[in-house]
């Protein structure tokens, strides 16, 4: 599996047939210096964790584009597919579908999912989720991508349903976990867990600037920090 982070949430996973694109916020994204079309390029799925606009980011462009899968909540699906998607597979947390070269697991989340039409007028975008990507072929990683979320104990129940090697941790604070949480969260919850990958910082002003802090709090843990390059394919 070759995986690349654009900045904040959004990561594209490469394996067997599939190129998936979870949370692909690019357009608009001040992390994220790179060529939208090119870093979605041949994208067969796009997984969502929940409706924030810095999440959605350019889903509806690369469906369009790339004829990829959306898969998400059956809310935020639905959403979407008003704004132009047609290639869908809606599901909601606790389920899991089977997307051919992998089956996508949406756990809960601690976050939220709404958006503001014109008016000022919330809509609800379901409720905000995790997501488990767990590959047929054995050889290859099952991966986590937390969402936006706080800590919280049942993630030990991902670990043991799911056994992820690989997780996407968001660090950033304020809107999600900060440092400390987040390396309790991988070290006290998810033992199967081999590289933990920060993410959800240095996007804004708002958030945390860099992932020191998690390489701190992480010190003694069983799984390896590791801190990719924005837009370079690494192999966890």
């Amino acid at each position: 599996m070759k995986i690349t982070w654009f900045g904040h949430s959004a990561f594209r996973l490469e394996f067997g047939s599939s190129v998936v694109m979870i949370d692909p916020f690019l357009t608009g994204n001040p992390a994220f210096g790179g060529d939208a079309e090119a870093a979605s390029a041949g994208a067969t799925h796009v997984l969502l964790t929940h409706g924030h606009g810095d999440h959605i980011g350019d889903t509806v462009a690369i469906c369009q584009r790339t004829e990829a899968k959306l898969v998400t909540n059956y809310d935020l699906a639905m959403h979407l597919a008003r704004k132009g998607v047609t290639a869908l597979d809606p599901m909601n947390t606790g389920g899991s579908t089977d997307q051919g070269d992998f089956t996508v697991s949406l756990t809960q989340a601690l976050h939220s999912s709404v958006e503001q039409d014109e008016n000022g007028v919330s809509h609800c975008l379901g409720n905000p989720n995790g997501i488990v990507v767990t590959p047929k072929d054995k050889a290859e990683p099952v991966v986590y991508h937390m969402g936006d979320t706080d800590i919280f104990s049942d993630m030990a129940l991902v670990d043991e349903l799911y056994r992820p090697a690989v997780a996407m941790v968001p660090i950033g604070d304020r809107f999600t976990m900060g440092p400390r949480a987040a390396a309790l969260s991988v070290k006290r919850f998810l033992p199967s867990v081999r590289v933990a990958i920060p993410c959800h910082y240095a996007t804004f002003g708002l958030l945390l600037p860099d992932a020191s802090g998690f390489v701190a709090a992480m010190e003694g843990a069983n799984a390896k920090v590791l801190v990719p390059e924005k837009d370079k394919a690494f192999t966890p």
